[in-house]
């Protein structure tokens, strides 16, 4: 007889209810554990997790877990090297053995990371998210997500612990280059395209780190968060907001973090009150790696862990990853918080087919092909879409195929210029050197070798027509690194002595164009002046060498616009971008933070020339909204890609406010001598702030919405009035300003 939790007609949370009801307290408490097999390590030097030498080792075992059943799987295939047909069938075998150990024969819902792509031995390497925020291009995201999501699928994974939307508040911060830029709405729109595809693909995406994680004290990797309630509201929560209300997001990770004393693993006013109360969230809060234990040893707020599996849950986390260690320890648990948490988890087991009668795991007994062509082509549309060109003042660039070529700097010829610390070589394979990388991955001289084959390239600069300096870091985790997780800088110096290297190579007296290769932005203004280009790429993954080597070759068209500003001295940040105008340059202080480059910079080998927009209604109620019109036009001789990007400037406020901030963007791409129209719909709702009473509001007054093409580079101004009432929003307003190009 069919039970009503195997009824398929019914509701997924009627169907999870049901089955609740039949389980014991231990059984749902499994279901909120996870198990992460192969993490046994013997030191930290080999972790990819915090502590996971001291911790892995006393979680409990699966075989202590079976009679009861199990909530999650960790990274079967992120853990250690294994060849994806064997990967997949492994995991059969273990759900298999999952199902028969328990009474209800319910298999474990089984994670992986997928910042830059499906985190497993060879799998296609995608661009870091810091290259994803500077294509400007959420709908190529999208596309890149699903195809990551599908191949996940493939093998038997159902939940993806990506994207991370944390607002860079302070580039020295080593998760830098896994975050989208510094602007919300930019982390906001194109995280929000990355769950749209993984969701599309079937595969739960998780939104982290909730919240406040990347405004730390000092940058540093888990320390407290220096944050007001109004940064909290106006810059870290939108992006969540916009991934949860138009992404369909249905998992979500607490932070490492405190905010005021209250960490992220026990905050019930954001776990609880505000995710799920304000905002309406259904689906299920996992902790980050350790994160429930370490409100025991690390934050000091528990006397145990099995106290501090009690809080975690009370604040509203579902699920303890990577394994399970505070919950089993924990023997007084209301049940009313087992019955919530495990109630969540079963309706997303549900949502995915794993109760349904005759549902088996993926077999994994043909041939699964992780790196395919077209997922090749994806990973090199993101990256050529991503490179920035900063400068091209001195004539060299496109380079000639002819030109003899010097090439300087020590990233000049490794793979490790090109991946972030979460793509699978630089995460797990540094580890295994025994192994090859899994995939292609071109260095850069290798690239240039390819895409110039009529270029004389060479070591000695004397006697080259231009010299390539080639830049950055090497991605690593908790200190291994330049970059990377736990891998926080003193400041934007670049790092490993490549500031000698560029002062020697620039008195040569060749022509140089830099080319950086990071995880984060560089102070560069030493050499700004001097340089006869400047070409950014943020980590841009297995097909980066082609694409950087293309926009020099100039087969590319730079289209790349920077998502947080390129600094000019290694101190005085963070850059002013989003500060109010006391957080700008002004007498009182000798520190200039002013920007380089700032954000939404980018150049193309053509020129553009924007016509003065048009408004169709330049005053409108506080819940209106109005539409501006401009043409672009192509100017030059070559196709380009001009990004329009709108921002908003509020004269007066009750508080002080940012001088500018995004509100809406759009890529144009033009043949050469071709225009067209680009239509903004602007909502008054985005110029809604929060008050000095923790109200959002839109108030009535002077507006000034800029036509730009970088935060600084205005083209023109667009005067708007908000009449009528002051009024408050909530989680009803509207996030978004549409842009149309026709």
């Amino acid at each position: 007889m069919v039970q009503p939790w195997q009824d398929t007609s019914l509701p997924a949370k009627a169907r999870a209810a049901d089955l609740l009801a039949r389980m014991t307290s231990e059984e749902k408490k499994a279901q909120l554990c996870s198990v992460w097999l192969g993490a046994d390590i013997d030191t930290d030097t080999a972790a990819v997790a915090p502590g996971q030498h001291a911790y892995v080792a006393e979680s409990a075992v699966l075989d202590a877990l079976l009679p009861h059943g199990l909530g999650q799987l960790t990274r079967p295939f992120g853990t250690v090297p294994v060849e994806p047909a064997e990967g997949a069938a492994r995991l059969a075998e273990l759900q298999h053995r999952i199902r028969e150990g328990n009474r209800f024969a319910v298999p474990a819902l089984a994670h992986e990371e997928c910042l830059t792509g499906f985190a497993a031995w060879q799998a296609t390497v995608f661009p870091t998210p810091l290259a994803w925020g500077a294509t400007f291009d959420p709908a190529l995201i999208t596309e890149m997500a699903e195809a990551i999501g599908t191949s996940m699928r493939a093998v038997g994974i159902h939940q993806g612990l990506a994207p991370v939307l944390d607002v860079v508040r302070d580039p020295r911060w080593g998760r830098t280059e896994e975050s989208i830029g510094e602007d919300p709405y930019l982390v906001g729109t194109v995280g929000t395209a990355y769950v749209r595809g993984l969701e599309a693909a079937g595969i739960v995406a998780t939104l982290k780190h909730f919240a406040g994680y990347s405004a730390s004290r000092g940058a540093r990797n888990h320390a407290p968060a220096s944050l007001g309630p109004r940064e909290l509201a106006d810059v870290i929560l939108p992006p969540f907001e916009m991934a949860l209300r138009e992404g369909g997001a249905r998992s979500v990770m607490a932070a490492y973090n405190d905010i005021d004393g209250l960490p992220g693993h026990a905050h019930t006013g954001h776990l609880t009150q505000l995710l799920r109360d304000d905002w309406g969230f259904t689906g299920t809060v996992v902790a980050d790696y350790f994160g429930i234990a370490f409100l025991e040893s690390a934050h000091k707020i528990a006397a145990s862990e099995g106290d501090a599996a009690r809080l975690a849950l009370a604040a509203g986390v579902d699920v303890e990853l990577p394994a399970a260690r505070c919950l089993p320890a924990a023997d007084r648990i209301p049940e009313d918080l087992l019955d919530r948490a495990a109630l969540r988890v079963l309706t997303q087991k549900c949502e995915l087919g794993l109760l349904d009668p005759g549902w088996e795991p993926v077999a994994g007994e043909t041939p699964v092909d992780l790196n395919p062509p077209q997922m090749r082509e994806l990973a090199r549309a993101v990256a050529q879409e991503s490179v920035v060109l900063l400068a091209n003042d001195g004539g060299v660039l496109p380079l000639a195929d002819g030109a003899r070529i010097a090439v300087a700097g020590p990233l000049a010829d490794e793979q490790a210029a090109m991946l972030g610390c979460y793509t699978f070589p630089r995460h797990v394979g540094v580890n295994h050197p025994e192994l090859p990388a899994g995939v292609e991955v071109p260095t850069f001289a290798e690239a240039l070798r390819a895409e110039l084959p009529g270029a004389v390239l060479l070591d000695d600069v004397a006697d080259a027509d231009v010299c390539l300096a080639v830049v950055g870091d090497r991605s690593g985790l908790f200190g291994r690194g330049s970059s990377g997780e736990g891998c926080d800088a003193e400041d934007l110096q670049l790092p490993y002595g490549q500031a000698e290297m560029l002062d020697q190579v620039f008195r040569s007296g060749v022509p140089v164009v830099l080319v950086v290769l990071s995880g984060r932005p560089y102070a560069l203004g030493r050499w700004a002046d001097r340089a006869a280009a400047v070409v950014q790429a943020f980590f841009p993954g297995q097909e980066g060498g082609p694409a950087v080597a293309g926009v020099l070759s100039g087969r590319v068209e730079p289209s790349g616009r920077l998502p947080i500003g390129v600094p000019r001295t290694p101190g005085g940040q963070p850059a002013p971008y989003l500060a109010p105008p006391l957080g700008r340059r002004g007498d009182p202080s000798n520190v200039d933070p002013t920007a380089l480059y700032p954000f939404g910079h980018g150049l193309s080998y053509t020129t553009f020339a924007w016509d003065a927009p048009q408004c169709d209604t330049p005053e409108l109620p506080t819940d209106g909204e109005t539409t501006v019109r401009l043409t672009v036009r192509n100017t030059g001789d070559r196709p380009g890609t001009e990004v329009v990007q709108l921002y908003l400037h509020d004269p007066v406020g009750t508080v002080a406010r940012p001088e500018v901030r995004l509100v809406g963007y759009a890529r144009v791409p033009l043949d050469a001598g071709a225009s067209a129209e680009v239509h903004a719909t602007f909502p008054a709702d985005l110029a809604a702030y929060t008050g000095a009473d923790g109200r959002r509001v839109v108030e009535p007054g002077a507006l000034e919405l800029r036509v730009a093409a970088s935060s600084e580079r205005v083209h023109h101004t667009v005067p708007l009035t908000l009449t009528g009432a002051e009024r408050e929003v909530g989680h009803e307003r509207r996030l978004r300003c549409e842009l149309r190009v026709k």
